[in-house]
């Protein structure tokens, strides 16, 4: 009769750490996620030394008249498009990595390619201020944009996705549709650029503006 009971006790506590086990496996499928610090710290890296890299592109004119600062009017212009584009891709990727909790490896691939697109802001906005707003530079300046915006597009629904619809940054995003109209400006004045530069310039700018405005979406649906 001991014999029995001690064998049943132990086929219990064999159930016991098995159950252990997979419960622990089970969590470990569910929870693929890892915390947002690093992706966060290497963006604002990759953000400054874009800013950096532009600004160092700007030549120091060649005399000490207006003449000769108004040779470099255009490469200003553009830098000052440049960086306000980059001071709202980081205004926008700091709020919608504050909505979120963690992230993917997916995620962090995603935001890989985001930062790529706009490390090339530094060659486009040299080569198109350099050039004087020439058709070909501006429609390469517009397709980064385009990139770009694709590519936060895609990080954002990366994040959505994750987090689920019914999350706080699924509700503060809503339908997006600053950055759809966003990518429909790009694709329209890429084309245009080739006839009329200066108004494609003017779309690229009207975007930029538009983004500028207040946006509380995220504000709102965050606690305080």
């Amino acid at each position: 009769m001991a014999g029995a009971i001690a064998e049943m006790r132990f086929k219990l506590r064999g159930n016991l750490e098995l159950d252990g086990m997979l419960e622990s496996g089970v969590s470990q499928m569910e929870e693929p996620h890892m915390s947002k610090g690093r992706l966060e710290a290497f963006s604002d890296g990759v953000f400054a030394v874009i800013i950096t890299i532009m600004v160092l592109n700007m030549n120091v004119p060649r005399g000490a008249d207006f003449q000769a600062l108004q040779s470099v009017g255009p490469i200003f212009l553009c830098y000052v498009l440049s960086y306000i584009y980059v001071g709202i891709y980081w205004n926008n990727h700091h709020h919608l990595l504050h909505a979120s909790e963690h992230v993917t490896g997916g995620i962090l691939w995603a935001n890989l390619v985001l930062l790529f697109c706009l490390s090339l802001a530094p060659f486009t906005t040299a080569w198109m201020g350099e050039n004087h707003f020439a058709p070909l530079p501006v429609a390469i300046y517009g397709v980064m944009l385009l990139l770009a915006g694709i590519a936060y597009s895609i990080l954002t629904k990366s994040l959505i996705a994750h987090h689920g619809k019914n999350s706080v940054l699924a509700s503060s995003i809503g339908n997006d549709w600053k950055g759809k109209v966003s990518l429909l400006v790009y694709a329209v004045a890429i084309p245009l650029a080739f006839v009329r530069p200066w108004t494609a310039c003017a779309c690229y700018t009207l975007v930029a503006v538009m983004w500028l405005l207040p946006d509380r979406r995220i504000e709102k649906y965050m606690p305080e």
